[in-house]
């Protein structure tokens, strides 16, 4: 069934406009009376089937609501150092596929990709493209926001708000299955760029109550250590049954 996302949905009938709208009457191809599911920033997904095609809009009718049972039932975080080259695309879509909440880039000592203030604000709209396209083929309750980049010393003050905060630290740390349980709701994840934190930085994000941890004894790449922090951590936290 097709899959969109709007911010709310008032009575029992609903207007999709814009590129929704076009991608259901042109590029899908749909008919009056097939059935949508529209999902709402509450949470909650609603059936709807198509009572009307206009000149730029679809109408649907809503036929039941109901909590989406896709979204996990930890809040990830993932603040993740910038990374060279196209690596933050594949980053976006599999981290966003795998149930992350939100994404916020950081600007680290070791990152190698520092652009201007201009070229960050459209690396960001693509990015939250990416997910919205990710959130879609992945039947994503939400559509995970992607924040305007932080430096690292900024990002770390943030971590007052979540359950739990870890770094994957190359150079070891607690091992997660130790420190990440099913009754940690909200999680803040750091993640390095390629050439990983300096021990400064570390020694921050201890300051601020982030605890190390490890992934293993080998040592991942910077695009392959988010996925399986993510993947780890759905698995601790009984997301993956």
């Amino acid at each position: 069934m097709a899959w969109f996302f709007t911010n709310e949905i008032l009575g029992d009938s609903f207007e999709i406009t814009d590129e929704d709208a076009r991608h259901i009457s042109k590029s899908l191809r749909m008919k009056v009376g097939e059935k949508l599911t529209l999902c709402t920033a509450d949470g909650r997904r609603h059936e709807c089937e198509i009572t009307d095609f206009m000149a730029d809009s679809v109408r649907v009718k809503v036929l039941s609501s109901i909590i989406c049972e896709q979204e996990p039932s930890v809040k990830i975080t993932l603040f993740m150092a910038l990374t060279k080259g196209d690596k933050m695309d594949d980053i976006v879509q599999k981290s966003v596929e795998l149930g992350v909440y939100e994404i916020t880039p950081v600007l680290t000592s070791r990152c190698i990709s520092r652009p201007e203030q201009k070229q960050m604000n459209k690396k960001v709209q693509r990015w939250q493209k990416i997910a919205d396209n990710a959130a879609s083929q992945s039947r994503r309750g939400i559509i995970p926001q992607v924040n305007d980049m932080l430096t690292l010393k900024d990002a770390s003050k943030l971590c007052e708000n979540f359950d739990k905060s870890i770094v994957f630290y190359e150079c070891g740390g607690e091992k997660l299955r130790d420190i990440i349980n099913e009754d940690v709701k909200t999680l803040a994840m750091f993640v390095g760029s390629e050439g990983g934190f300096e021990e400064a930085e570390i020694e921050m994000l201890k300051a601020n109550g982030v605890t190390p941890t490890t992934l293993g004894s080998r040592i991942l790449r910077a695009q392959t250590a988010p996925i399986a922090g993510i993947t780890a951590v759905m698995y601790q936290t009984k997301n993956l049954e």
